[in-house]
């Protein structure tokens, strides 16, 4: 009995939880992962994940990663057991075909119901569904879509005309001011509804973040603002795949972050249900689909067996569908402006100038958006940008792989990385490195990509590489030159952000874009 009561005593017990701690952090620093002790990096990020979950939380791992890469060098310790590499030769080691490594655990926390292309992590099974997906976005069947993208870059002009139209018009100088982040991210929801759903959420009509959700298939339908819940979803899902520990109590936490982040990844797949429901149902009725669009080959595509998707499964494409054709395309398109518009401020006359006679030569003035027939091929459009996407890396984080069991491992630059390390690739910070693109990283050049040097071209990676790399990119490059090329073929712009600050979830988004349009003159 006394032995029980000195061992339960309250000193005793003070005692027991700092030195529990310690062995829960110490052991996998000291035996687990002692083969990381000289990979330097942040103190806290030698034992756990809190360093880098925490500035997951805050919207910023992206930052602190590459400020990291900046104070300790190209090989950096992030997490207990993860290294982050900002060196682009290691985007083939890290994702290369054919060196057997796993997404990490960390997208488990993106699942919802069951994995989807983006977070499912068997090989297997990705290259299953990879096979079934991959032809609905082929450079063909991109240009199938223009339809449905025109039809909605038409209703979405008609908006940027009435906006253009509030100014009071004093011999045609007068800028309408607004926010163009919001107005991109209505644009890219409401195009990707049209071509993954069937039907445009309506956004751009109503100027608002608004649309259906459905929380169970055949339940009722309610409202949300789309945009929103996407931003938290990936906030909370980025920051609990980190932090994996808190993943089955987050809901439960008192901090909002992670109780309204939980409500927004059932809502935002009550958006994928609602909007699937009324198709797939129709199909299982046997009723002819006349729509050409990307739920419509899932609807009619089988594997290699000759079996259709199911319905949990197909909810989860369109959604990743939803995630990866509203998210990024906003994302960028938003970066993309802002940095076109910088770089005329920061150099007069070299940047706008030069991309509007080349969309007049290529679009006539009668034309209200561009046609993609027109201006696929126009040079300096897609070297603006590529340069943006460079600058702005909408994929900034480096994606987490993790080094399987049956692997030997891999060296990287004396350094052995064996099973159960989880290496990734900093896209931002290698896009930002002064020894690849020169003094001049930071500024806006679209003319660098007309002599790119081999590390450039290896460097340059805002679709991820090998074979999980976005199967979407033909879609989102054509996407990307249309609402582009139809904005300032058609405006003129007064530029009134000084800077772009940007926010992270699972990718990184601008906060806002403070811009003056108005309607073009053509002589």
């Amino acid at each position: 009995m006394a032995l029980l009561s000195l061992l339960f005593s309250p000193w005793a017990m003070a005692l027991a939880i700092p030195v529990w701690v310690a062995l829960y952090y110490m052991y996998p620093y000291l035996v687990s992962y002692g083969h990381l002790s000289r990979v330097p990096g942040p103190f806290v990020a030698k034992f756990s994940n809190v360093w880098v979950g925490l500035s997951a939380k805050r919207g910023q791992k992206y930052a602190a990663v590459d400020a990291a890469h900046r104070k300790y060098g190209k090989v950096v310790r992030i997490g207990f057991n993860h290294v982050s590499i900002a060196d682009e030769r290691a985007l083939n080691v890290v994702y290369g075909h054919g060196n057997g490594f796993l997404k990490d655990h960390y997208y488990e926390a993106f699942v919802a119901r069951t994995p989807g292309m983006f977070n499912v992590r068997d090989r297997a099974e990705h290259t299953r569904k990879r096979k079934i997906i991959s032809h609905a976005f082929s450079p063909r069947s991109a240009v199938e879509f223009e339809p449905l993208m025109a039809e909605n870059i038409h209703r979405w002009i008609n908006q940027l005309d009435r906006i253009a139209a509030s100014q009071p018009q004093r011999n045609g100088k007068e800028f309408a001011r607004y926010n163009a982040m919001p107005w991109f991210s209505y644009l890219a929801f409401d195009i990707i509804g049209d071509l993954a759903f069937g039907s445009p959420f309506g956004m751009v009509n109503k100027g608002k973040d608004e649309t259906e959700t459905q929380l169970v298939t055949g339940g009722p339908i309610s409202y949300t603002p789309a945009v929103d819940v996407l931003n938290r979803r990936g906030e909370v899902s980025s920051t609990l795949g980190l932090l994996p520990a808190l993943r089955p109590w987050a809901r439960y936490l008192p901090d909002p972050f992670f109780t309204k982040g939980i409500a927004a990844v059932e809502n935002l797949t009550g958006i994928a249900v609602a909007a699937v429901a009324s198709r797939l149902d129709a199909a299982e009725k046997g009723m002819v689909d006349s729509r050409n669009d990307i739920l419509s080959r899932l609807l009619q595509a089988k594997d290699a067996n000759g079996r259709p998707m199911e319905r949990d499964e197909l909810i989860a494409e369109a959604l990743t569908q939803l995630i990866a054709g509203s998210d990024t395309i906003s994302n960028t398109a938003c970066g993309t402006f802002y940095w076109i518009l910088h770089g005329e401020r920061s150099a007069p006359g070299t940047i706008i100038p030069r991309l509007q006679k080349e969309l007049d030569q290529a679009i006539g003035p009668e034309a209200k958006i561009a046609s993609y027939c027109h201006i696929k091929g126009l040079p300096f459009l897609r070297r603006c940008i590529d340069e943006a996407m460079r600058l702005h890396s909408t994929s900034a984080i480096g994606l987490p792989r993790l080094v399987a069991d049956h692997s030997p491992g891999v060296d990287f630059d004396g350094f052995h990385f064996p099973p159960g390390t989880v290496l990734s690739v900093p896209s931002y910070t290698i896009h930002h490195l002064k020894n690849i693109w020169g003094d001049d990283v930071e500024e806006f050049k679209p003319d660098r990509w007309l002599q790119l040097t081999a590390r450039q071209k290896t460097a340059f990676n805002p679709f991820s590489h090998g074979p999980r790399a976005c199967v979407g990119q033909n879609v989102a490059i054509m996407e990307l030159q249309l609402i582009i090329g139809t904005l300032f073929h058609r405006y003129e712009f007064a530029f009134y952000q000084p800077i772009m600050e940007s926010h992270e979830g699972f990718s990184k988004k601008p906060k806002e874009c403070q811009a003056g349009l108005r309607l073009r003159e053509y002589s």
